[in-house]
């Protein structure tokens, strides 16, 4: 265990397990994001923000309207445009994210394409109401490997052992580097796995 100290004395002294310590220097990698777009927007554009990585260009709500009126066919092309250049997908897990029909094609799609994944819990950071929510489900859980082995046994889903959205987001901000670069590895390691589709 480490112990975690932040400089803002507001927040409390908190241990945190190993796994969220950062070791070494990582480059900077473009990430698409995948997230509950009506729920977690707010939540998901603070993760977004962090310096250490470039994430994909998020659709203002008047875009991503248009987007979804003009069916699924121009989702799944807007989806396949994000992905171009991109090394690790990024899932930012709110309540009701594991629901959510265009999460789930997201990330059988970025397996599919031999990105690393990644989850993060982030019903702890506060939204613009300046509250939390829940922990929702795994989304990995309940995504089939062609081994018949589910993804959460080998992607990983993070969650910042705080309960305060400070320290949880300072806990994100430090490690993120890290966990994409296990990510990453993770995917090139199982290069032969795929997630059947219908």
């Amino acid at each position: 265990m480490t112990t975690f100290q932040s400089q803002k004395t507001k927040i409390p002294r908190i241990r945190i397990p190993t796994e969220y310590f950062p070791q070494g220097n990582f480059m900077t990698r473009r990430v698409f994001f995948c997230f509950h777009y009506q729920r977690d927007s707010w939540r998901a554009s603070k993760i977004r923000r962090i310096g250490a990585i470039e994430g994909n260009p998020v659709a203002s709500d008047n875009a991503w309207e248009e987007i979804t009126r003009s069916g699924d066919a121009t989702i799944k092309n807007w989806i396949a445009n994000q992905f171009i250049g991109r090394t690790c997908t990024i899932v930012l897990v709110g309540a009701e994210t594991a629901f959510r029909p265009w999460v789930r094609y997201e990330i059988q799609q970025s397996w599919n394409n031999k990105m690393g994944i990644l989850g993060i819990r982030i019903h702890n950071i506060l939204d613009h109401n300046q509250t939390t929510s829940a922990a929702g489900p795994d989304p990995f859980d309940s995504i089939i490997l062609n081994d018949g082995r589910k993804l959460s046994s080998i992607a990983r889903l993070y969650n910042p052992p705080s309960s305060n959205s400070r320290a949880a987001y300072n806990i994100i901000s430090v490690n993120m580097s890290r966990w994409i670069e296990v990510a990453i590895a993770t995917r090139q390691n199982n290069e032969r796995l795929r997630i059947e589709t219908p």
